[in-house]
């Protein structure tokens, strides 16, 4: 069965690969970041989404895809609390550890504070790394994870190198990090007028990212490798509500490295 699921998910990457192959290139080497959107295809199916952080970000996200048609497993270091959740966000969704996510997932979220990323990086990295994506919206935030932490992320080059750093081998695309939990429903509603800026260096988890993003209303805008995640955090001029024409304007304007 694990080999059949890996299998299915190697085709369905390269379907997608295929599908936005011409907008998914990322030129390292060009002076402004590679853009690009893609959608899942037709016929896809599901994906087992399991999502580490069942917080006010978690839970919003967890609940857009489940009401998308995608089974999600909420998971923290006590899922007995998540009974609520789980009743709010419909039957495709259940509550278990962070082990069973990620066991469950076949796309995981990482939703919880960026001082946590290190820990799991240790205890589930290598079960990580299997996964065909794993979405990274922790945010390292001073006040909360310490001037220290964030000091260290910096030095790596931001937040995208450095979750790669903790989670070594992890398919790993930032998004959805600087949009507020109380707008991630009413925003998808708007159906492609708001953007969501990704980073990534896999070309097939990116592809799974952007068809995924599309699926719940928003508009993916990958604005360029891993090193440009040090972007994709609250307070910078890619955070909050853009259309997708002013994410790329603004991605133009931003300093981009090689990743």
């Amino acid at each position: 069965m694990a080999k059949y699921r890996s299998t299915e998910l190697g085709r369905r990457a390269l379907f997608y690969v295929i599908a936005g192959a011409s907008l998914l290139t990322i030129v390292a080497a060009a002076p402004f970041p590679a853009l690009a959107q893609t959608g899942l295809g037709p016929g896809s199916g599901p994906l087992r989404i399991g999502v580490i952080g069942a917080g006010r970000e978690g839970g919003a996200l967890g609940t857009a895809f489940a009401k998308a048609g995608h089974p999600i497993m909420f998971s923290s270091r006590h899922p007995e609390q998540l009974t609520d959740l789980v009743a709010a966000a419909g039957p495709l969704t259940k509550a278990g550890t962070v082990e069973q996510a990620i066991a469950f997932a076949d796309v995981v979220f990482l939703v919880v504070p960026y001082s946590a990323v290190e820990q799991i990086g240790k205890d589930y990295g290598k079960p990580l790394a299997t996964k065909q994506l794993v979405i990274d919206v922790s945010n390292p935030i001073a006040r909360r994870d310490g001037e220290e932490l964030v000091k260290w992320v910096d030095e790596q080059g931001g937040a995208g190198l450095a979750t790669q750093h903790l989670l070594p081998g992890a398919h790993i695309v930032r998004a959805f990090n600087a949009i507020g939990s109380a707008k991630v429903g009413e925003l998808g509603q708007r159906k492609g007028e708001v953007g969501v800026p990704i980073a990534g260096n896999d070309p097939n988890a990116i592809a799974l990212a952007s068809g995924l993003i599309k699926e719940i209303g928003f508009e993916p805008v990958l604005v360029g490798g891993l090193a440009m995640g040090r972007y994709l955090v609250p307070g910078t001029p890619l955070a909050g509500e853009h259309t997708p024409v002013e994410l790329k304007e603004i991605a133009s304007t931003l300093k981009s490295d090689k990743s």
